[in-house]
């Protein structure tokens, strides 16, 4: 891979790589996540454990909770921890750590505690995965005070996140989407950040807002330009952040679009959608052409059967469609 040119795996291994480099106190600790191991299982941490030794690269047992809680005290002691769980399913075996630790200490210390902790993730739908290895579970932490939750749709914003989650004095979950370890794009140049709570304009448009993250990005950008074959010109916001997601960002685009629709890959019911278009209404409902639409995948757990898993998942037509109920252009 050339030096302009990074996959999303590449982005993170250099994003890990850097941050170590910078930083004695950044270690990493996850199953298999050392070389001798592999260098984990999407071979993002590959080649890391040789170059600064396995008391900072650390395959673990398999055990989310030992992972976990290993890393909340490394990093009440000054440590900055990045614990990968290989499969955001997986997380549920940690959840008193991560809730009633990770994102508590600070408040329950009067601000004297921090709890500088990354948690890499990995998750999605379309590869056949299954019910237990594919669900995306952003909206649970959303509702948790005192965790950040970000999500990258490109390789330079993989990058940029990584180093900013690291950098923060608070927990944070980042989310890897399993179909984009093989994407490629313009790599982030050393010390890139992507400032967490931040929102990128990806394409502009003035008719409707697509509201997304993650996978859902590239899935919008496709949608756009269908609709730009109609007559129909879409915004796309990246939150890149789902929580603290970019408020700003957001209402200041669908005050001038008029129209919104959120798309997500998590299950439509009580997801992170629902809390943006609430926010929407409240704070624009006068302002808004038609009600705020939701796209997002079908209330079932991930079906393994290829069809099942197709018709689970929403499609580039759903968000299409959307848009056009927005605009009140059907075709």
């Amino acid at each position: 891979m050339s030096a302009e040119k990074m996959s999303f795996a590449q982005a993170l291994n250099a994003a890990l790589d850097d941050a170590m480099a910078d930083d004695e106190n950044v270690i990493m600790l996850g199953e298999d996540v050392a070389d001798e191991q592999g260098g984990g299982v999407f071979k993002v941490s590959k080649g890391l454990s040789d170059k600064y030794g396995t008391k900072r690269v650390r395959s673990t047992p398999i055990s989310e909770q030992a992972i976990i809680g290993a890393a909340v005290g490394a990093a009440i002691t000054g440590m900055r921890p990045v614990a990968e769980i290989m499969l955001m399913n997986f997380i549920t075996v940690a959840m008193d750590q991560l809730v009633n630790h990770a994102a508590k200490l600070r408040f329950m210390s009067g601000g004297q505690t921090n709890v500088p902790l990354v948690v890499r993730t990995t998750t999605g739908a379309g590869v056949g995965f299954g019910g237990q290895h594919s669900d995306m579970l952003e909206a649970w932490f959303a509702h948790v005070p005192g965790i950040k939750i970000a999500t990258a749709s490109n390789p330079a914003d993989a990058y940029g996140l990584m180093r900013s989650a690291i950098d923060d004095e608070d927990p944070t979950i980042l989310i890897e989407n399993i179909t984009h370890y093989g994407m490629t794009g313009p790599a982030a140049k050393p010390g890139y950040r992507v400032p967490l709570g931040k929102a990128a304009i990806v394409r502009e448009g003035g008719d409707v807002t697509l509201i997304t993250y993650g996978r859902g990005v590239g899935d919008c950008l496709k949608a756009a330009g269908q609709l730009a074959d109609e007559g129909i010109e879409a915004e796309v916001i990246d939150l890149r952040t789902v929580s603290p997601w970019d408020e700003e960002a957001v209402l200041s685009s669908v005050a001038k679009t008029k129209r919104a629709v959120i798309v997500h890959e998590a299950v439509r019911p009580f997801g992170a959608g629902a809390e943006i278009s609430s926010r929407i209404h409240e704070e624009l409902f006068g302002e808004l052409a038609g009600p705020v639409q939701r796209v997002a995948s079908y209330p079932s757990p991930v079906p393994f059967a290829k069809p099942l898993e197709t018709a689970f998942l929403y499609s580039v037509a759903d968000i299409v469609h959307a848009a056009q109920q927005a605009t009140e252009k059907k075709v």
